[in-house]
């Protein structure tokens, strides 16, 4: 079997950079990763960060070098303007923003996707859409990333990413119990699954008055009916219930026609969204592994980088 490194995959975000070396047919040959997102990179110095990790790697090979996430937002290295949904993987392929290195060679950066939904509301992605293509999706599939930003997108023929929508779940249990109300009843560091099934069973029933239910993360505490300690699943349980409900309240549903829901991302965050896609009455299924790598590899390839 061929050895020889033919790409350098970075997954580059907002909290860490990881570096893979990709062998024929997009084989993981090694990887490496640092707490380096961008927000950790001092004064821009992008290229001093990737040398950091993996500058031996570059040095030793010439390779095409690809990368996808946050590392092409405004914040980033260099801005790669969103690619319009409906999208296909040619389409993003031919549009990757070259950035030259020091000493020759050049980072080629996936530049993302917007859209506008029914609402008229703009949304984006960096990153979530290399996974959607890594993960192969047939027509007709909807997709969950749960996350920070959770995504919910949806494919056509042949892999397009027809449209999309971003709740954000994680990022609102971050900041509601770090630096809110919420938070203050609240003892961490336990699983309650009860807890976490009581608030999804909520939330389902009440994402259209999610601004009020979400109060009863507090109430619930204050009235003795969940204890400190299950109070963090419970709201992550409300937050989960209200992003599923709403996002499956649209005729069609997501799982029109009876296919599975499929999740990509996380292990633990896939198992509660398992959780409660399950307490809703939605069927779902996992994702293949490394479809980050996958889908880099799949643009590299669409982009001519390196030979299928």
């Amino acid at each position: 079997m061929n050895d020889t490194p033919q790409l350098l995959a970075l997954d580059w975000g907002t909290s860490n950079l990881r570096a893979s070396l990709l062998g024929a047919g997009g084989r993981l040959l090694e990887r490496r990763a640092a707490p380096g997102g961008i927000m950790a990179v001092p004064e821009r110095r992008f290229e001093s960060a990737l040398r950091a990790l993996c500058g031996d790697w570059l040095d030793a090979h010439r390779f095409p070098v690809i990368a996808s996430g946050m590392i092409g937002s405004r914040q980033g290295w260099q801005e790669a303007p969103y690619a319009a949904c409906p999208a296909t993987l040619a389409q993003v392929a031919a549009q990757l923003l070259r950035v030259p290195l020091q000493g020759g060679g050049a980072l080629h950066i996936v530049p993302g996707l917007c859209c506008v939904g029914s609402d008229g509301v703009d949304d984006v992605m960096r990153g979530e859409e290399t996974q959607l293509w890594g993960a192969d999706l047939p027509a007709g599939t909807c997709a969950v990333l749960p996350g920070t930003h959770a995504k919910w997108a949806w494919s056509g023929e042949g892999g397009r990413i027809e449209r999309f929508q971003t709740w954000l779940t994680g990022e609102l249990f971050g900041l509601w119990t770090k630096h809110g109300l919420l938070g203050r009843l609240m003892e961490f560091g336990h699983d309650s699954p009860e807890d976490y099934a009581r608030g999804v069973r909520l939330g389902l029933a009440e994402h259209a008055r999610a601004h009020h239910v979400v109060f009863a993360a507090r109430t619930a505490g204050l009235m003795g009916r969940v204890a400190p300690r299950g109070l963090p699943d419970y709201l992550s349980g409300l937050l989960v219930g209200i992003e599923i409900g709403a996002a499956t309240a649209e005729a069609p549903g997501p799982a029109a026609g009876g296919a599975p829901l499929v999740l990509i991302g996380d292990d633990e965050l896939c198992r509660r969204y398992e959780t409660a896609l399950t307490i809703a009455g939605l069927r779902s299924v996992r994702a293949g592994v490394e479809v980050t790598l996958q889908g880099q590899w799949r643009v590299a390839v669409a982009a001519g980088l390196v030979r299928a």
